[in-house]
Formats: C-alpha cells, sequence, structure tokens
C-alpha cells in the first residue's frame, strides 16, 4: 500500500513540475504585468523574490536555469524597470541582480493572483479538508524528501 501511495506522490509531483505546467501556471499569473513579464522571465523575479540580491550565477541553480539564460532574462527585466544591478561589493568582477520596487510590486501581484487560483480550486474542498491539505503539503515540503539535509535515498528519521 504504500508503495501505492509514493508512486501516486511521485507522478502527481512529475506532473506539476514539467515545464509545459509551469508555463501554463506563469502565463496566468503574469498576463497583464507588462511585456516583460511571463512564464519565462516570472521565475527570475519570484527567484530574486525568494534569495534577495544574488548574482546570475547564484541564482542560476535556484531557478534551473544556467547563468546566460538568468542574465537573458534579468536583462529583459532591467530594460523594464523591474531588476537592477549594482556591482557585487564581494567581487568586482560580478554584478548583483536586484528587484526595484516595481519588480517588488509584479512579484505580489502574481503571488496573489497564484494564492486567489488555489483557492479558488480548492472551494469546493470542506474547509477542514483544504487545511488538512494545506497542513500536510507545508509538513511534506519541510520534512519531507525535498529537505536539503536528506539524502533522497535515506527515508525520513534517519
Amino acid at each position: 500500500m504504500q508503495n501505492d501511495v509514493g508512486q501516486e506522490i511521485a507522478d502527481a509531483l512529475g506532473f506539476l513540475l514539467k515545464r509545459s505546467t509551469r508555463a501554463h501556471l506563469y502565463q496566468g499569473l503574469t498576463d497583464g504585468l507588462g511585456e516583460a513579464v511571463d512564464d519565462l522571465t516570472y521565475p527570475v523575479l519570484s527567484g530574486l523574490a525568494r534569495t534577495g540580491p544574488c548574482s546570475a550565477a547564484e541564482l542560476a541553480p535556484e531557478v534551473g536555469l544556467d547563468r546566460s539564460g538568468v542574465t537573458r532574462r534579468a536583462s529583459r527585466l532591467e530594460a523594464a524597470g523591474l531588476v537592477r544591478r549594482e556591482p557585487d561589493p564581494a567581487d568586482r568582477r560580478a554584478a548583483l541582480l536586484i528587484l526595484t520596487a516595481d519588480g517588488e510590486r509584479v512579484v505580489e501581484a502574481s503571488r496573489r493572483r497564484l494564492a486567489a487560483h488555489i483557492e479558488a480550486s480548492l472551494s469546493s474542498w470542506p474547509p477542514a479538508e483544504a487545511r488538512a491539505f494545506a497542513d500536510q503539503l507545508r509538513r511534506f515540503v519541510t520534512d519531507g524528501p525535498f529537505t536539503p539535509q536528506r539524502d533522497p535515498g535515506t527515508p525520513p528519521g534517519h
């Protein structure tokens, strides 16, 4: 039975992590937020909101791109006034990517849209089930196999 549950969760995660699934979601989140904000640039904005100022090389693994991909997307966002570059005080050869106030507003608007979309999709669920799902998902993300200190092949508690 437990293997069936694990496979079911793995299949669901596989669907959620597909590039096409994320692109479809990002299109809805970014619609009307500016020409530079789309399914390609949104991960850079969102990643910078999570990490704070960092170089393209540091942001790349956070958003699943290589440094040059981050740099290209950041250039579009910079031209739109959503990201700025500043010299890295720790390394004069590098530049830090930083969200501008407008960039922060775009991220906040997209996150509000995402929360509303999720709440709408759960509106037919009994409130206690929706709350339990949120609590269990948070627990799975916090204590589950994606925890950085846990080796994916090691069961929880070991």
